[in-house]
């Protein structure tokens, strides 16, 4: 069986992360299989939105401790960012369906999805410094971008477990739902964007969105990139469908040849 299985339909790619006999745990392997899942689903214009889930009762229970080279000795060939890209790297949006229990680096790689759906009675920790290493997968980034400096401190530095309650009292969390719910209410969300959401207009959001965060943009140079992004799609046939489709009281039929006409973010100048 594969460590992560790939299924495609209406729009939406479902990855999940199948070792349901270990909750989970995540693998090398596993790792490398997300790698590409991400990939070629970005470079794939009938995905138009990515969910990323768990098999059985767990979303990732941490890394495999039985697992050759875990923690032990790292070597030259170690990085702590073993999901490349990560998933806000993307154009596709990736929603996180966190169904169980999500340990470390199964926490880690949640955090860098666009939005989170969490099991309210599942348990979570970015556990690793109470395993003798630090969190990985750009935690560092991610969660100070996504719950603030303070959550992002206490939760790196100490370990601890929190519930989904917690989790979206803190900002972790989109959206906290019973466990057998998680899965159906990111599909929904899902395929809503692959139905009612203009590709083109996803891709340069997401891009827009995350690429400031990095560059540590104001908001003057955000509105400058988002004048020379609208001037971009303005006019065009998407935008032309989306406010007929609105007039029309009907479902868009947009263009989702985004890998085809993709151009980057303007530099600011």
């Amino acid at each position: 069986m594969s460590d992560l299985t790939v299924t495609v339909a209406e729009g939406v790619a479902l990855l999940t992360l199948n070792r349901p006999e270990r909750r989970n745990a995540y693998t090398g392997e596993m790792g490398r299989l997300l790698s590409a899942a991400y990939r070629r689903c970005d470079d794939d214009d009938e995905v138009r939105a990515i969910v990323l889930t768990g098999a059985g009762d767990a979303f990732c229970a941490g890394a495999d401790f039985s697992a050759a080279g875990t923690f032990g000795e790292a070597g030259d060939t170690f990085t702590a960012s073993p999901v490349d890209p990560a998933a806000f790297e993307l154009r596709t949006p990736v929603i996180a369906a966190v169904n169980g229990h999500a340990i470390g680096i199964g926490l880690t790689i949640a955090l860098q999805a666009d939005l989170r759906i969490m099991a309210v009675e599942a348990k979570y920790a970015v556990a690793q410094v109470r395993r003798g290493v630090i969190p990985d997968c750009m935690a560092h980034w991610t969660l100070p971008r996504l719950a603030g400096v303070t959550v992002a401190a206490e939760l790196l530095l100490t370990g601890r477990s929190f519930d989904g309650s917690e989790a979206a009292a803190l900002g972790v969390a989109t959206r906290a739902v019973p466990a057998g719910d998680v899965l159906a209410h990111a599909m929904s969300v899902a395929r809503d964007l692959a139905v009612n959401v203009a590709p083109m207009s996803a891709a340069l959001s997401k891009r827009l969105l995350w690429d400031s965060l990095a560059a540590g943009y104001g908001p003057r140079e955000v509105a400058a990139l988002e004048t020379a992004l609208h001037r971009r799609v303005m006019g065009g046939a998407d935008a032309r469908e989306g406010v007929a489709a609105f007039l029309e009281r009907r479902a868009p039929r947009f263009d989702s040849a985004v890998t085809r006409r993709w151009e980057p973010l303007p530099e600011l100048t």
